[in-house]
């Protein structure tokens, strides 16, 4: 992509932080969406208030691509009904506010690249699933097809639309793997559960490469699963932990316990998610670390 303007949301997060990063390396110029009035006048903030539908629609103007990653985070609390109404209205209000943002523009940007993740396809066991799965069943299934179709506003307008279907993002400062490795660090690590439930990885490196290329390929759109190509069982995701840290991984926590710790969140994180990153493949996409070991080892550089 030659020099462009490109805002995103949750610009804070791990994987925002790090695209941000990435995109002003190479000399582009970046709007970061924020919940409070923007603080410079050169464009680089722009205000939104997703719980009252508002973005600063003159902050968009010029921009090449929408980005949009923000959200609550699904594991940060206990779900609660409130939370999990927080979880839904984060995405889904959002989501709905951006994409009326760029369709109301008299030149909208070329694509808007929405977040979503491989919950939408529920626990798929041992049965590896692409893009042309149907979702799962219960809480989280039914909040990506919403934060999905919230997008449908831009693709009305002829926005080109994808919806980044993010996996377990394997990176220091967040996420799951961000709570993983200061456990593994100090030899506390181990399987969760009976460990047999398959993990659906993808380096944080990785994952940028990826958006960028998506940015990049008009060819893709809709849903485009973001995850590593080989995916592992959490007994496997433990051992290669161990190897790489070099820590002994003797604490397993079982199901019970996560359960009484989680609550309902427990059961996705002991349910088992085999995603495979067809579309990425076929658009040819080349992970620098298809491997678990690799992802974890990147990860610590």
């Amino acid at each position: 992509m030659p020099s462009s303007r490109i805002a995103v949301s949750g610009s804070s997060g791990l994987i925002g932080a790090a695209l941000v990063r990435s995109l002003r390396a190479d000399g582009h110029e970046v709007a970061r969406l924020v919940r409070r009035p923007a603080r410079t006048g050169d464009g680089d903030e722009v205000e939104w208030d997703p719980q009252r539908g508002y973005v600063d629609v003159a902050g968009l103007v010029g921009c090449d691509a929408v980005v949009h990653l923000a959200g609550a985070g699904v594991g940060d609390h206990r779900w609660t009904e409130a939370y999990k109404r927080e979880i839904r209205d984060s995405r889904v209000l959002g989501t709905a506010a951006v994409a009326e943002a760029v369709a109301s523009l008299d030149t909208p940007p070329r694509v808007l690249l929405s977040g979503s993740a491989i919950g939408f396809y529920g626990d798929t066991g041992d049965r590896p699933v692409d893009e042309n799965a149907p979702p799962g069943e219960g809480f989280l299934p039914s909040v990506c097809e919403e934060w999905e179709a919230a997008t449908a506003p831009a693709e009305e307008a002829g926005i080109r639309t994808v919806h980044a279907r993010t996996g377990l993002v394997v990176g220091r400062e967040g996420g799951a793997w961000g709570r993983l490795f200061p456990l593994f660090k100090a030899g506390l690590g181990g399987k969760l559960g009976n460990g047999r439930q398959y993990w659906s990885f993808i380096a944080l490196h990785d994952h940028v490469a990826a958006l960028r290329h998506i940015l990049d390929t008009e060819s893709l759109t809709g849903p485009v699963n973001l995850t590593g190509p080989e995916p592992v069982t959490n007994a496997e995701v433990t051992a290669a932990m161990g190897r790489v840290l070099r820590r002994p991984t003797l604490f397993p926590a079982p199901a019970p316990a996560l359960r009484l710790v989680l609550g309902e969140f427990a059961e996705d994180v002991l349910g088992s998610q085999r995603v495979l990153p067809a579309k990425l493949l076929d658009s040819g996409f080349t992970f620098a670390f298809p491997g678990i070991d690799g992802a974890i080892r990147a990860a610590q550089r």
